[in-house]
C-alpha cells in the first residue's frame, strides 16, 4: 500500500511520542536527564508541528479521512484503522501535544535527581500517543483503544512513585473507578453496532435520524456514563483527587488539559446523537450542575494546593457538562480549550510553589509567596484571574458563552451556573491570597530555603500564562465585534446552538456576573490579606458540623466504603476463608495424597530384579500384540 504524503504525516503525529516511548527500552537510563527528557519532549514537538500542518490542511480543504488498513473483521463488519482529522480533532491534536510538549519541557526540571526520570518520560510519551489515538480515531472502536490506552497510562503515572503505598492505592482507585464507567461505554458500543452496524462516525452520523429514538436515548446515556468516569463526574468523581498523588506535572497533563476532557470530547464527537435525545441532555445537565456545585463546596474548605485545583477541576468539567447539556457543543469545546491553558498553568504554578517549598503542599503554612517566587507568583496571578472570568482573559469569554447559552434556555439555569462561578471565584482567590499574599506562616528553617524554579520550568508557565491571557480572543462573541472564529471553525462538524440573545441583555448577564466575581474578590482579599485569616485547624473543623462536611468531601468516599468496599472485602475474605480451605485446599491435598499412595505402590515395581523386568517385559509385547491384533 502507497502512502500520500497526508496519510505518512497523519501517521507520524502519534508514532512519534510512541517511537520515544520504545525508545526508554533501548536507551532508558544510559542517557543523561538532560539528553532524556530533550529527546522525550522533541518527539512531542514534532508531532505539534506536523499538527499544525495538518490543521492548516483542514482549514483549507475541509476535513481529512485517512484509511491505513482494516484493523478488524467479523461477518459484515469492518473496524478500519483510520483517522478522521477534521475541523474537532485537528484542535485536540494541537492541544495534546501543544500542552504535553509545555508539561514535558516542565517535567525535565521538576523531576531532576528522581530515580525513575527517564521511565518517567517514557510514560508522558506512551500517554501521549493513547491520546492522540482517541481524538483522532474516525470509529468507536478505535477510539476506546487509546480511551483504554490514557487509562493505562494513568494508572502508571499516578501511581509512580509505587513505593509508597498511598499513591499506589491512588493509582488503582483510578484504574478501578474509570473501568466501572468504561463497563458502561462497551454496553454503549454494543448498542450502537446493533442498531447501526458499525462503528464509523460519519455512517453513524448519516442514519442517526433513521434510528429508533429510544435506541438513540440508551446510546447516549451509556456513552456518557463512560463519559463521567473518564472526566470525573459524580458520581465517580471520588479518583480525581486522590490522583493528585502522582507528580504535579501528571496532574497538569492527565488531570486537567487532556485525559478528564476526553468524556468532553465524546459527547461532542456525538453530538448528532445527542441533540436526538433530550432526555439524556436533561440527565447531562443535571449531573453536570450537580457535579460543578458539589465539587466547588469541597473546594471552599480544601487546605492541600493541589486537591484545591483538583476540586476545581472536577467543578470546571461539572460545569462543560452543563454546556453540553443544553446544546451548548461550541461553549462546552470552548471552554474546555481555555480551561487547558489556566488549569495546566494553574497546576504546574503549583508545582513550582511545591518545589519551592521542599515538598510542602499546605497552604495554612504558606503566605507571602510572592517576594520570595515572583515569577511563579505573576504567571499564577493570570490563571487565577482567567479562571474567575474576569474580562478579558481566556476564562472571561468561554464561560459567558457557557452562561448565556443556559439562559437561553432557563434563568434558573444561568443563576446556577452563576454561582458556581462564585464559588471558584471565592476559592480561588483565597487559594491565591493565602499562599502569595499576606504574612508568612513559613517555619523560618523553610524560608531560609524558598527559592524561584529554574528556567526551563518557568518558560512553560510564561507561554501557558500568554495563552490563559490571550486564548479567549479566538472566539469574540459579536458584542465585541467579534466573528465567533471558533464557533464558526467547528460548524462543519460541531451543531452550533440556536441560541442569540439580544445585546442588551448579554451586557445586563456579563455585568451582573463580573460585578458579583468582582464583589467576592474584595471580599476575600479582606478577610485573607487585610484581616490576616487562616484557615481552622482539621481539629477545628471537625467540631463545625458544616465545614467538616466539605472538608469530608460530602463523606463520599465513606459512603463508597460501607455501601460497595467494605461488603466485597468482606464477601472475598469470607469465600478465601471457606472456598480456599475447605474446597481447593482439601482438593489439591487429595491430589497430594492420592499421588503419594499411588507412588508408593509404584515404587515397589522397581525391585532391582533383572527376572522380573524381563517377564513384566514379555507382558508388555504380549499386551501390545493383543491390541494389534483385536484392532
Amino acid at each position: 500500500m502507497s502512502l500520500d504524503s497526508t496519510q505518512i504525516i497523519s501517521l507520524l503525529v502519534p508514532l512519534l511520542p510512541l517511537i520515544g516511548f520504545f525508545g526508554y527500552f533501548i536507551y532508558g537510563d544510559k542517557l543523561s536527564e538532560s539528553k532524556a527528557g530533550t529527546i522525550a519532549s522533541a518527539w512531542v514537538f514534532t508531532s505539534f508541528l506536523l499538527s499544525i500542518f495538518l490543521f492548516s490542511q483542514v482549514s483549507a480543504n475541509g476535513a481529512i479521512q485517512v484509511n491505513y488498513f482494516d484493523w478488524m473483521q467479523a461477518g459484515s463488519l469492518t473496524i478500519p484503522f483510520a483517522f478522521q482529522i477534521d475541523q474537532l480533532s485537528s484542535i485536540m491534536m494541537l492541544l495534546v501535544t501543544g500542552v504535553g510538549g509545555l508539561i514535558h519541557v516542565y517535567s525535565i526540571g521538576y523531576m531532576h535527581e528522581d530515580q525513575g526520570f527517564s521511565r518517567f518520560f517514557a510514560y508522558l510519551n506512551l500517554f501521549i500517543f493513547f491520546m492522540l489515538i482517541l481524538v483522532m480515531a474516525n470509529n468507536y472502536v478505535l477510539m476506546f483503544a487509546g480511551w483504554e490506552g490514557v487509562g493505562l497510562c494513568s494508572y502508571l503515572l499516578i501511581g509512580f512513585w509505587y513505593k509508597n503505598p498511598e499513591y499506589s492505592a491512588a493509582a488503582n482507585k483510578a484504574f478501578i473507578v474509570n473501568r466501572i464507567g468504561d463497563l458502561f461505554m462497551l454496553y454503549g458500543l454494543y448498542m450502537i453496532f446493533k442498531y447501526f452496524g458499525t462503528f464509523v462516525y460519519t455512517d453513524i452520523n448519516g442514519m442517526a435520524s433513521s434510528v429508533d429514538t429510544a435506541a438513540i436515548g440508551i446510546i447516549t446515556l451509556l456513552l456518557f456514563a463512560g463519559a463521567t468516569g473518564k472526566s470525573a463526574q459524580i458520581p465517580l468523581h471520588t479518583w480525581l483527587p486522590d490522583a493528585m498523588a502522582g507528580p504535579t506535572p501528571v496532574s497538569a497533563l492527565i488531570h486537567a488539559a487532556t485525559m478528564v476532557t476526553a468524556g468532553i470530547y465524546l459527547v461532542i464527537r456525538s453530538n448528532v446523537l445527542y441533540a436526538l435525545a433530550p432526555f439524556t441532555n436533561e440527565i447531562i445537565v443535571i449531573v453536570g450542575l450537580a457535579t460543578t456545585l458539589i465539587a466547588g463546596l469541597i473546594a471552599l474548605k480544601q487546605n492541600d494546593i493541589k486537591k484545591v485545583l483538583a476540586y476545581s477541576t472536577v467543578s470546571q468539567l461539572g460545569l462543560m457538562f452543563f454546556a453540553l447539556g443544553v446544546g451548548a457543543y461550541a461553549a462546552a469545546f470552548f471552554h474546555l480549550l481555555t480551561h487547558a491553558f489556566f488549569k495546566a498553568l494553574l497546576f504546574l504554578g503549583a508545582g513550582s510553589v511545591i518545589h519551592g517549598m521542599h515538598g510542602e503542599q499546605d497552604i495554612r503554612k504558606m503566605g507571602g509567596l510572592s517576594h520570595k517566587m515572583k515569577y511563579t507568583h505573576l504567571t499564577f496571578l493570570i490563571a487565577v484571574i482567567a479562571i474567575i472570568a474576569l474580562p478579558p482573559l481566556a476564562g472571561f469569554f468561554s464561560k459567558d458563552y457557557i452562561l448565556a447559552s443556559a439562559f437561553g434556555k432557563s434563568p434558573i439555569l444561568w443563576a446556577l451556573g452563576a454561582g458556581s462561578g462564585l464559588l471558584t471565584a471565592y476559592y480561588m482567590m483565597r487559594l491565591y491570597f493565602l499562599v502569595f499574599r499576606g504574612n508568612s506562616r513559613t517555619p523560618e528553617a523553610v524560608v531560609a530555603k524558598i527559592h524561584e524554579s529554574p528556567s526551563v520550568m518557568l518558560t512553560p508557565l510564561y507561554i501557558l500564562a500568554g495563552l490563559s491571557a490571550i486564548g479567549g480572543f479566538m472566539n469574540i462573541p459579536s458584542i465585541f465585534g467579534g466573528g465567533q472564529w471558533l464557533e464558526n471553525f467547528l460548524n462543519p462538524v460541531v451543531q452550533l446552538s440556536e441560541l442569540h440573545l439580544d445585546h442588551s441583555t448579554e451586557w445586563m448577564l456579563m455585568g451582573i456576573s463580573t460585578g458579583l466575581v468582582l464583589a467576592i474578590v474584595a471580599w476575600t482579599y479582606s478577610k485573607y490579606v487585610k484581616g490576616n485569616a487562616v484557615p481552622e485547624s482539621d481539629e477545628a473543623t471537625a467540631a463545625m458540623p458544616l465545614a467538616n462536611v466539605l472538608a469530608k468531601k460530602f463523606y463520599f468516599d465513606e459512603i463508597y466504603a460501607s455501601i460497595f468496599a467494605k461488603p466485597l472485602l468482606s464477601f472475598a475474605n469470607g469465600l478465601q476463608k471457606w472456598f480456599e480451605t475447605e474446597v481447593i485446599d482439601r482438593v489439591t491435598d487429595g491430589f497430594g495424597g492420592v499421588t503419594m499412595l499411588l507412588s508408593g505402590q509404584v515404587r515397589k515395581v522397581q525391585n532391582g530384579h533383572i527376572s522380573f523386568y524381563l517377564f513384566a517385559m514379555v507382558l508388555g509385547i504380549l499386551g501390545i500384540l493383543t491390541i494389534f491384533i483385536l484392532l
